[in-house]
C-alpha cells in the first residue's frame, strides 16, 4: 500500500520515532527512581534492578535480532519490537510491586533490543552508500534530543501528575509510528538466511547479558564482590567459546568474519570509544556539577542541554563535512577537539562562567556529532545489502558495550579516588580532583578512538564520499575494500 508514499520516507519516520521513544526511555526512568523506589516500599538501591533488566534482556535478544529480522521480514520484526516496547510501557505504568514492574523493563528490553539493529539494516539496505551522509540527520536526531528532553518530561510529570504517567510519553509517538510503519513500511527477507544457529545463540546470549550485568554492577557493589566478577568471569568465558563457534559456523548467528573487513571492524572500535567517552562524560559531569560544586538538579540540566543542541547542528554539517574532508579526518578532528573540551570541563570550579561551561558542551556536540554521524556512515560501506542484517547486529553490540564500559572504568576512577576528602577542619568535603580525573578518564576514550582513526582509508569508504554519477546503473554498487 504505497499511496505515492516515498519509501524512504516513510522509514526515516519510522525509523527516527521509534528511536526517540527508546532513547528518552532511559533518562525518563534514571528520573524517577527515587520516586517509585518510595510509593513502592523498596529500598532506593533496590530499584537500580529496573536499568539491570532491562540491559540483560536487551543483551539476551540482540545476538539474535539480524538474524530474525533477515528470516521473518524486517518490516514485521521492527513493528513488532515497536509494539512489544510501547505495550510493556503501559503495562509499567499499571505495576504495583517492583517485581512487576521489573518483569514488564525486561519485556521493553526485549523489544529495544530488536528495534536498533534490526531498524539500521532497513535503513543502510535502502539508502545506497552515496546517500548515506545525507540521512545522518535521521540518524542522530534521536540521540540528540530525546536523552535532553527526558529529564525535563519526567522532571514534569513528577511534580504535577505521578511517576506512573513517564511511562505514557511513549505513547504519542509509538502508537503512530506502528499504524503508520503497518501500512506503509515495505518488507525486506533475506531468501539465504539460514536457519538459526542455536550454539551461537546459547554462548551469545547469556556471554552478553552475565558481562553487562558485571559491568553495570561493578561500580555500585564493587568489583570484588562475588556475585560481580563471578559474572563477569562466566561471561567471558562463553564468549570466548562463542568465538571458536562461530568461526567454524556456515551461518553464525554473531558474524565474526565481518571483522575481517577492516573498516568495519576499525570503525566499530571507534564508535564503542566515542560511547564511552560521551556517555562516560554526561554521567560524571552532572555528578560533579551537582555533588561537588553544588549546584542545582535543574541548573545542572540546563547547563548540559547545549549538548543535545550541538548534536543537533552537527547532523546538518555531517552532509558537507563528511564528503569534502573524508570519515579519517573528520574522526580525527573531532575526538582531538572533544578532548580538548574534556579537559577544559575538567577545570572548571565554582567561579566558572555557567555560559562558559554551556559553549564548550556546546562544541561537544558540534565535533563528537560529526565524529559519530561519520563512523556510522563509514561503517558499513563495503558491507553487502545480505550482510547488512548480521552487520548492524555486531555493530549494535558493540555500542552497548562501549558505554558500559566507559561508565565502568570511570565509576571505578571515582571510587579508587574517592568522592570525599578531608578538610583542614576535619571535616568532609566534595573531592574535585576524583571528579577531574575521571574526566580525563573520558577524554582518553577519545584519543584512543582518534589513534584507531589513522587506520581509517578514505578510499574504503568512497561509495560513500563520491556523488552519484549521472546515468549511472542504480544497482552498480562499488567494489567492497581490502580487508
Amino acid at each position: 500500500m504505497s499511496h505515492g508514499l516515498n519509501p524512504k520516507k516513510v522509514l526515516c519516520i519510522v525509523y527516527v520515532a521509534a528511536m526517540f521513544v527508546v532513547a528518552m526511555d532511559a533518562t525518563v526512568l534514571n528520573v524517577a527512581l527515587q520516586t517509585i523506589s518510595r510509593e513502592l516500599e523498596v529500598p532506593p538501591a533496590a530499584s537500580g534492578v529496573l536499568n539491570v533488566g532491562y540491559l540483560v534482556s536487551l543483551a539476551i535478544v540482540l545476538p539474535m535480532a539480524g538474524w530474525l529480522g533477515d528470516t521473518w521480514g524486517t518490516k514485521r520484526t521492527f513493528l513488532l519490537a515497536l509494539g512489544l516496547f510501547t505495550g510493556a510501557s503501559v503495562l509499567c505504568s499499571f505495576a504495583d510491586s517492583l517485581a512487576a514492574l521489573t518483569l514488564f523493563r525486561v519485556i521493553q528490553g526485549i523489544g529495544g533490543g530488536l528495534l536498533t539493529p534490526v531498524g539500521m539494516a532497513m535503513l543502510f539496505r535502502m539508502f545506497p552508500p552515496q546517500e548515506r551522509a545525507k540521512i545522518s540527520r535521521a540518524l542522530i536526531l534521536p540521540i540528540a534530543i530525546a536523552p535532553a528532553v527526558g529529564p525535563v518530561v519526567s522532571g514534569l510529570l513528577l511534580e504535577y501528575l505521578t511517576w506512573r504517567w513517564i511511562f505514557y510519553v511513549s505513547l504519542p509517538i509509538g502508537i503512530p509510528a506502528l499504524v503508520f510503519g503497518l501500512f506503509w513500511l515495505k518488507e525486506h527477507r533475506e531468501p539465504d538466511a539460514g536457519k538459526l544457529d542455536v550454539p551461537g545463540l546459547l554462548l551469545s546470549a547469556p556471554g552478553l547479558a552475565l558481562l553487562m550485568y558485571a559491568l553495570s554492577q561493578g561500580p555500585l557493589h564493587g568489583w570484588d564482590a562475588t556475585r560481580v566478577w563471578g559474572a563477569g568471569l562466566a561471561g567471558i568465558l562463553l564468549l570466548a567459546a562463542l568465538v571458536k563457534v562461530e568461526l567454524r559456523a556456515a551461518k553464525p548467528l554473531l558474524d565474526l568474519r565481518l571483522l575481517g573487513n577492516r573498516l568495519f571492524r576499525t570503525s566499530g572500535f571507534i564508535a564503542m570509544c566515542a560511547s564511552a567517552g560521551l556517555l562516560g562524560m554526561l554521567y560524571v559531569f552532572p555528578l560533579m556539577y551537582q555533588n561537588a560544586l553544588h549546584v542545582s538538579a535543574l541548573d545542572t540540566g540546563l547547563t548540559t542541554f547545549p549538548e543535545a543542541i550541538g548534536l543537533m547542528v552537527a547532523s546538518q554539517l555531517v552532509p558537507w563535512t563528511y564528503p569534502r574532508l573524508g570519515p579519517r579526518r573528520v574522526i580525527i578532528m573531532g575526538f582531538a577537539a572533544t578532548a580538548l573540551i574534556f579537559i577544559m570541563l575538567s577545570m572548571v570550579d565554582a567561579g566558572t562562567n555557567p555560559w562558559f561551561i554551556r559553549a564548550l558542551l556546546f562544541g561537544v556536540g558540534i565535533f563528537l556529532g560529526q565524529t559519530v554521524g561519520s563512523v556510522q556512515i563509514a561503517a558499513f560501506a563495503t558491507i553487502p545489502p545480505a550482510s547488512m542484517g548480521r552487520a548492524s547486529t555486531w555493530f549494535t553490540v558493540q555500542n552497548r558495550l562501549g558505554p558500559a564500559i566507559g561508565l565502568a572504568v570511570l565509576s571505578g576512577i571515582l571510587a579508587a579516588i574517592g568522592t570525599e576528602t578531608v578538610n583542614a577542619a576535619g571535616g568532609m568535603e566534595p573531592n574535585l580532583i576524583a571528579y577531574r580525573a575521571a574526566l580525563l578518564g573520558a577524554a582518553g576514550f577519545l584519543l584512543i578512538g582518534a589513534g584507531a582513526a589513522l587506520w581509517i582509508r578514505d578510499a574504503d569508504a568512497a561509495s560513500t564520499i563520491r556523488k552519484p554519477a549521472a546515468n549511472l546503473p542504480a544497482k552498480e554498487q562499488a567494489a567492497p575494500a581490502e580487508n
